[in-house]
């Protein structure tokens, strides 16, 4: 199963990201996007990819080892960004060095149960992606977008746990199918 490992923003402040992201939907190019669906709103700490059913003991055992080595912290999202033309996104403000020391946790933790985590990339940049560009080349300059979310802050609230999510395929052959996402493991922090 295609796994990844996450810290998911509670229901209102999504809800004040939506709000946000609404205004969006009527730039210019807007429709050549791909919008990620808000219900899988999330920011991966680390992605493990296809992850075979016999280490899910061993991965569930140091994601919780790792979950336990970190407090609960405060985050809040905050504006917008972009990698080049292809992914738009809003960032994280708060204690960006708690959250990365739990993505390397996350990451080293999966290492550790077997998992192969060979397209893992230094925490950098905590993001949660709102669009992407379709196709290869890119179609949209996203500039206006992420300038439109250049004030954008949410409420603070505290990350409390750490998530194992499942990502689900979108559905072949339906037009703007979105990847599903479920979570299979919850962690709390600090406990």
């Amino acid at each position: 199963m295609r796994l990844f490992a996450a810290v998911l923003p509670p229901a209102d402040v999504l809800a004040e990201l939506g709000t946000a992201v609404d205004p969006l939907h009527r730039i210019p190019g807007a429709e050549r996007l791909r919008w990620a669906d808000r219900t899988g709103w999330h920011f991966t700490l680390a992605f493990y990819g296809e992850v075979a059913e016999e280490l899910l003991p061993g991965l569930h055992e140091r994601l919780a080892r790792a979950a336990r080595r970190h407090d609960p912290y405060e985050l809040c999202l905050a504006r917008g960004g972009r990698f080049g033309h292809r992914v738009m996104w809003v960032g994280a403000e708060g204690d960006r060095t708690t959250m990365r020391s739990l993505a390397d946790s996350a990451a080293a933790g999966a290492r550790r149960a077997g998992v192969a985590m060979e397209d893992q990339r230094p925490y950098d940049t905590p993001h949660l992606t709102i669009a992407r560009s379709r196709g290869r080349r890119p179609e949209v300059d996203l500039v206006p977008f992420v300038t439109a979310l250049a004030e954008f802050t949410s409420v603070t609230w505290t990350a409390g746990e750490l998530t194992l999510m499942r990502s689900h395929p979108p559905e072949a052959g339906v037009p703007g199918a979105q990847p599903r996402y479920e979570a299979v493991g919850r962690w709390p922090l600090g406990h």
